[in-house]
């Protein structure tokens, strides 16, 4: 027995085709947009800051919720050091030759979030970024109320310290599993300071200060 060639469930058989009934599995929308809920999610969360909006980083679709140093910002912007994103130069500030003349963070990071249909989406967005500081992800109700979710989403979550905040089919969210703020985090590396000229960026876009 063949399958024909760009016909889904439709199989040749002896005398004709028959045709096998596919299951349809329906689509997990978002009850609102992604900025509407990285916003409920944060203050769930008890994080304190600007929601930023979604931003690739890393390859990961995430939000940032951020605070801007001011002071820092200042001495950065006297001495025209604006945001600088390109990684290569960034990384060189780690350097032993160069860590006293680099530029400190102008960026205070309180967490980054991943508004995800699915846990694996969610949690392969956050995962990077919860080796430096907090992380979470908000998901629809449907999602956790799986036994997927259940045996093989909460132990990884609680595993990498991510919180993970639900939303009902009216938007309202509520917080399914705090994270763990007493998790070992690494160190500030290349990785983490070229991640916090890109927060730096987004925050006086969003202020609409001056860069430089």
């Amino acid at each position: 027995m063949a399958v024909t060639p760009g016909h889904t469930g439709d199989a040749v058989v002896a005398g004709g085709t028959r045709s096998f009934p596919t299951r349809a599995v329906p689509r997990v929308e978002l009850p609102a947009s992604t900025s509407y809920l990285a916003g409920a999610a944060a203050a769930q969360l008890g994080w304190e800051g600007v929601v930023l909006p979604e931003v690739t980083i890393l390859g990961r679709r995430v939000c940032v919720v951020a605070k801007l140093r001011t002071d820092v910002h200042a001495e950065r912007i006297a001495v025209g050091i604006g945001p600088v994103t390109d990684r290569t130069t960034v990384a060189t500030w780690t350097w032993p030759e160069f860590a006293r003349t680099a530029p400190a963070p102008a960026a205070e990071i309180v967490g980054v979030l991943s508004v995800a249909r699915h846990w694996r989406t969610g949690m392969a967005s956050v995962v990077p970024f919860s080796r430096y500081g907090e992380a979470a992800m908000l998901l629809p109700t449907s999602a956790v109320l799986s036994k997927d979710y259940v045996d093989s989403c909460l132990p990884r979550a609680r595993s990498y310290g991510i919180a993970v905040v639900s939303a009902d089919e009216h938007a309202n969210v509520e917080r399914d599993i705090p994270g763990r703020p007493e998790r070992t985090l690494l160190p500030q590396d290349s990785v983490s300071r070229w991640i916090n000229e890109m927060v730096y960026e987004q925050l006086l876009a969003s202020y609409d200060l001056p860069v430089a």
